[in-house]
């Protein structure tokens, strides 16, 4: 009546709830963060919740398990927060006063190793790296003062702790929200595509996390103790730095092996070319054999999609988008695959014929 298209108002329409969608994800980014994050958190700790129910008595309900791991993570957390984060925290103040004589001094020049053609431009390099720390007043702002750090995150108390409140609701009720969400479909075949999908992205997902995991603590260990063997100093230190860098793709191990190269070279450290050469072989067992068996088929992306992943990622949301490109990219492979399947399914399958 008023020439409007029916089709084409439905397509505007759709275009436009699909453009109000992710704006309201854009506004909402801080929030899904937070979700995000707690649903790794759970899927971390799912293994240990399965393990704990399987082993306790019949009458205890999986929320009793779930407690008593959550009681089991605060000791462990308070325990390492006593050894390990009170030696980091002396490291890292000794280092935050150290550096900017040690990097001025220069006799760590030559220790540093770089290959043999840029030997014509190592006193420049090393007359930038300089005048980075002049003053040392710009010295290494991520790593001064850890314990002061700390406080600053006071500010997000809030977030930090519904973390784990999130968590603790998406392990005990999880499987009520899945089982909610799949019947909402009113079509069958939605509903099969969708529990696939769903139990697809729940495999993929924990593996994932469960595989960062140990790839952190094998790196942390791996480091600290070549370095602590070989006397270097700071060994703590840059060890659980290089550990957590494991948990941003393709570019966090390789920042990761930077920072100790940097770091306990211009602290006077004598085998910085042994670790480098180390580092090299380590990362070989990492990537090639160790990461493959923890995460198996799951993450099927090629490396140049990682790292325009990354980069992408960095751009929107900073080190929070590097660390959930690949997931959410794999996410999106996944269903991506399943409804083609379904697509192919529903074109070879014969259509019942009206009598």
């Amino acid at each position: 009546m008023l020439g409007i298209d029916p089709k084409a108002a439905r397509a505007a329409w759709t275009v436009f709830l699909i453009a109000l969608l992710i704006a309201t994800a854009y506004a909402i980014r801080a929030t899904l963060v937070i979700l995000a994050i707690s649903l790794f958190f759970a899927y971390m700790l799912m293994p240990v919740v399965e393990t704990v129910y399987r082993h306790t008595p019949r009458k205890v309900s999986p929320t009793i398990a779930l407690a008593i791991v959550y009681l089991a993570l605060i000791g462990v957390l308070v325990g390492l927060g006593f050894t390990l984060g009170s030696k980091i925290a002396e490291e890292a103040n000794t280092l935050a006063t150290q550096f900017p004589k040690l990097v001025q001094n220069g006799q760590w020049a030559n220790e540093i190793p770089l290959p043999s053609w840029l030997d014509p431009v190592r006193d420049r390099i090393v007359s930038a790296i300089k005048s980075q720390f002049t003053g040392g007043q710009d010295l290494l702002p991520y790593l001064k003062d850890i314990p002061g750090k700390l406080v600053e995150l006071s500010h997000y108390v809030l977030d930090i702790v519904l973390v784990p409140i999130l968590a603790f609701f998406f392990l005990k009720d999880g499987a009520q929200m899945r089982e909610a969400l799949v019947e909402s479909f009113v079509d069958v075949s939605g509903q099969r595509v969708l529990d696939g999908i769903l139990t697809d992205i729940n495999h993929l997902l924990g593996k994932y996390i469960r595989a960062l995991v140990l790839l952190s603590l094998s790196s942390f260990s791996a480091y600290s103790i070549f370095l602590g063997i070989t006397g270097a100093s700071y060994a703590v230190l840059v060890a659980g730095i290089a550990a957590l860098l494991e948990f941003i793709p393709v570019v966090g191990p390789l920042a990761g092996g930077i920072l100790i190269i940097v770091v306990t070279g211009v602290s006077g450290y004598a085998h910085v070319l042994w670790f480098a050469i180390f580092w090299i072989c380590f990362r070989l067992f990492q990537d090639y054999i160790l990461s493959p068996n923890l995460m198996g088929a799951g993450v099927e992306l090629n490396p140049v999609l990682v790292l325009f992943g990354v980069l992408a990622g960095e751009r929107i949301a900073g080190v929070a988008g590097m660390f959930f490109s690949v997931p959410v990219l794999a996410s999106l492979r996944v269903i991506y695959v399943r409804l083609q399947r379904a697509r192919r399914r529903k074109e070879l399958s014969p259509e019942p014929v009206e009598v």
